[in-house]
């Protein structure tokens, strides 16, 4: 299965939420309703998409409303979230998403993920992730995935994972506490 054969695919239990070309963004409930996208008109104004598009590398922050979001900068592709391992896969390359999987947990398992990129985020409340591009009230079920993370600070770290049967993003969300014992 391609990356960009479907808008969403289910299978192992797995979600998976592409975008039209344009970056995700990880946005708390509460404040989604504040994200318009692209704007109708898209005259110069390239609105929150815009913003969205502005974030250089894997990851940024950028405020919904009056809290920060986080963008998934650099390569759209289909995203889904590895629950127990806290972590957003990001499909790059894999003949198969059985490949995918398990590229990605063997990297974060044997701790040889190299994490280019990591910032600070705070979370008060689950988060949805979807394609940027879209007005939140434009976002049908399918087209998302709630995230259901505990309320705390974050550390959150990317990397790319280069191996010769698949390759991906992983974005990885860890408790600041967890981090401090490390």
């Amino acid at each position: 299965m391609a990356a960009s054969d479907a808008k969403q695919v289910k299978s192992a239990g797995l979600t998976w939420v592409s975008t039209t070309g344009g970056p995700h963004i990880l946005v708390p409930e509460s404040s989604c309703e504040h994200w318009r996208g692209v704007p109708m008109d898209y005259s110069d104004d390239e609105g929150d998409y815009g913003r969205a598009c502005a974030v250089d590398g894997y990851i940024g922050l950028i405020d919904v409303g009056t809290v920060p979001a986080l963008v998934f900068g650099d390569h759209p592709g289909m995203t889904t979230y590895l629950r127990s391992q806290r972590t957003l896969v990001r499909w790059m390359g894999a003949d198969s998403e059985a490949e995918l999987i398990g590229v990605a947990i063997d990297a974060l398992d044997s701790q040889t993920v190299p994490w280019d990129e990591e910032l600070l985020w705070d979370v008060h409340e689950p988060v949805i992730l979807f394609d940027s591009s879209c007005a939140h009230e434009h976002i049908a079920a399918e087209d998302h995935l709630l995230i259901d993370l505990a309320p705390g600070s974050y550390t959150v770290r990317a990397g790319y994972v280069d191996r010769p049967d698949a390759s991906a993003i992983l974005v990885q969300f860890t408790p600041t506490a967890d981090r401090q014992s490390e």
